[in-house]
């Protein structure tokens, strides 16, 4: 076998063929909106994955223009000719991550051991995380550590995303997590998924979300068992630790009968509802996943068909940035706004370009920082002509990134950002 067959077979050489290179994905692609350049388009990354796959250029030519790319999968979304560039790109991925291996240093290897095998699937270990992060910031040396200024010096990416950390809290006691008197008829059975980083960062969020489903007469169950949904890994060339981190959500979650699996977090619940993607079709675990990939829901779906016990007004001007993942993988995306109109007082205003990624995308902000925030800006335009009070959104990336955006445009005391469940929490007089 050829190395140019073998490298076919790794890419979804089979779907680039799908693209007849109309153009429709270029209004909706943020990067090459930003970039202006054909490589940095959906038709353009495609047909250089099509190329590689044919032996007609290398793989280093991949580098930079998958690298870029935000993994919005908006384009999906406006394709007429229904294109998977999400199997497109997550190939692509895959193939440089092993074209990577060879040349990455031990320091570069021991830091992704550390992050990807270590860190995120160990709840200990983002425990111990959460705590230091709570003693950072009650002791104030966060504020001397700004001031100094060496953050910045390391790192100007890490420096302002570590100016935007929200308050971490500590998370509630959840186990077993059921408050609803036993006499009362429940209408649903729900299992709830923390995530790892959003429990960290959002454990609030989190418990939140789990008093809504209550008030809205839900039984709701915490499955200690659960870990990482391996998003991050999956979208970092790390596919080994992806399925391995799925396999487990699956033999916890398949213990417990319930109606739902529910989420607070876009870009999670898109990776948990893909998990059969990560299998072999056909295979005993790709249909065990697809099973439990049916079943996991945002919780904006659920609630959107219940009933909440909205008691409270809130008189304030409200936008909404949607989570791409919610919109574009889960195909979620009118429940949030019904949710939020609901809620007595508030005016909605939309933005121009709604559904237009702000540049969050998993650690793209970190690793991709000025591109990010140049994709950022042309958010805040947006989001500036509607002159809301508050920013409403579906998941941790975009709500930094946007506390980040009000920051950078120095709206900060006229622009709030929060969870929808912290709105909705909030009407519903739940803490």
């Amino acid at each position: 076998m050829t190395t140019s067959t073998m490298l076919r077979d790794k890419l979804a050489y089979d779907e680039t063929f799908s693209c007849v290179k109309c153009g429709y994905c270029l209004p909706s692609c943020p990067t090459y909106l930003a970039f202006g350049k054909e490589s940095h388009s959906p038709r353009g990354r495609i047909q250089l994955v099509k190329l590689a796959a044919e032996g007609k250029i290398g793989i280093e030519d991949l580098e930079n223009p998958i690298d870029y790319c935000l993994g919005c999968r908006a384009c999906e979304t406006v394709c007429p000719t229904n294109v998977e560039y999400g199997k497109i790109l997550d190939s692509a991925i895959d193939v440089l991550g092993e074209y990577r291996k060879d040349k990455q240093s031990f320091s570069e290897k021991a830091i992704r051991t550390v992050i990807f095998k270590q860190a995120l699937p160990n709840k200990k270990m983002l425990k111990l995380v959460g705590t230091g992060l709570r003693l950072y910031q009650k002791t104030k040396a966060d504020k001397v550590v700004r001031k100094s200024g060496v953050i910045n010096k390391v790192s100007p990416s890490l420096a302002a995303m570590e100016q935007i950390t929200p308050t971490i809290e500590k998370p509630l006691a959840r186990n077993p997590y059921h408050e609803l008197p036993k006499k009362k008829k429940t209408k649903l059975k729900v299992a709830f998924f923390t995530g790892c980083i959003m429990d960290t960062f959002f454990s609030r969020v989190n418990d939140l979300s789990m008093k809504l489903l209550q008030k809205a007469n839900c039984e709701v169950v915490f499955l200690k068992e659960q870990t990482c949904c391996g998003a991050l890994h999956q979208h970092s060339a790390e596919k080994e630790t992806a399925i391995k981190l799925a396999k487990h959500n699956i033999e916890a979650f398949e213990k417990l009968e319930c109606d739902f699996i529910i989420n607070a977090i876009g870009g999670c619940g898109a990776a948990l509802v893909e998990y059969h993607h990560l299998f072999d079709p056909g295979s005993t675990w790709y249909e065990r996943a697809k099973t439990f990939a049916e079943k996991n829901k945002d919780i904006s779906y659920i609630l959107s068909r219940l009933e909440l016990p909205i008691v409270n007004t809130i008189n304030r001007r409200i936008t909404y940035q949607p989570s791409c993942h919610l919109t574009n993988v889960q195909k979620v995306v009118q429940e949030p706004m019904r949710l939020i109109e609901q809620i007595p007082g508030i005016e909605f205003a939309r933005m121009k370009s709604q559904d237009l990624c702000c540049g969050s995308a998993g650690i793209y902000n970190i690793v991709h920082h000025e591109e990010s925030m140049k994709i950022l800006d042309m958010k805040m335009k947006t989001v500036q002509e509607t002159k809301p009070h508050l920013i409403v959104t579906t998941n941790p990336g975009c709500h930094l990134q946007m506390i980040l955006g009000v920051k950078r445009e120095g709206l900060e005391g006229k622009i709030d950002v929060k969870h929808i469940v912290e709105l909705l929490a909030e009407a519903c007089d739940v803490s």
